[in-house]
């Protein structure tokens, strides 16, 4: 099922001009997060370590301006955006969900610029009343150091990251996964805290476990233990 989906249409990398244009879009930004914000930020994610630092204060710049419906004067990040969108490419983002699952399916055309602006500009097509909150998605989105998937997905949704917890899943059911309990046992709190003691003791790295992605394991028990006992 596609949640949301933006089509980015840009100039090939070697043409001599540079332009961007909107094409389709469907960004539902109900509920909240909404998943057209969501996918907003995985584009611009997958796309800002491949920009030129040089041009970062623009991109701030003009975050500022289509946030609060300025005049845009153009070009910004070297490439000119507009509304033709003859001879141009398409570039195609979607968010899908799958089961209990959301899933990124970002198109690389080797095109970064244009797909980091289209996700901007795309803000701008939203009422201004929306916009702050979907420019903040798209700057916790810039910063994210990581791939784009399930945690990225729990992070620009204000969740806990963990690739084990996808948005729209239900906390319970994920909780007892997590401490692989089901859900007759998981009336004991006893037994709920005897199963967070275990696992906690296998995911510290004072007990062998890699202190890789410890952190964010045993962020993970709490969390599902807090479900569990709430």
């Amino acid at each position: 099922m596609v949640l949301a989906e933006l089509v980015v249409v840009h100039s090939r990398a070697i043409a001599p001009t540079r332009r961007v244009a909107l094409g389709e879009m469907h960004l539902p930004t109900e509920p909240e997060p909404g998943f057209g914000l969501l996918l907003l930020g995985c584009v611009a994610a997958a796309h800002v370590r491949s920009l030129d630092p040089d041009l970062r204060d623009d991109l701030v710049r003009l975050m500022h301006e289509v946030e609060r419906g300025r005049r845009i004067v153009q070009p910004r990040l070297r490439h000119r955006f507009q509304n033709d969108r003859v001879g141009l490419l398409r570039s195609t983002h979607r968010l899908v969900g799958e089961g209990e699952r959301i899933i990124p399916q970002i198109e690389d055309r080797d095109a970064p610029i244009p797909q980091v602006l289209g996700a901007v500009y795309a803000v701008g097509t939203l009422p201004l009343a929306v916009r702050p909150r979907a420019m903040e998605v798209v700057r916790r989105a810039l910063r994210w150091p990581g791939e784009v998937d399930d945690r990225l997905i729990a992070h620009l949704s204000g969740r806990p990251a963990g690739p084990s917890l996808p948005v729209g899943a239900d906390p319970r059911r994920w909780a007892l996964g997590v401490f692989a309990l089901d859900a007759a046992a998981a009336q004991d709190r006893r037994a709920v805290q005897q199963r967070f003691r275990e696992l906690l003791r296998d995911a510290h790295p004072d007990h062998g476990a890699a202190s890789e992605g410890a952190a964010l394991r045993i962020a993970e028990l709490a969390e599902a233990r807090r479900i569990l006992l709430t």
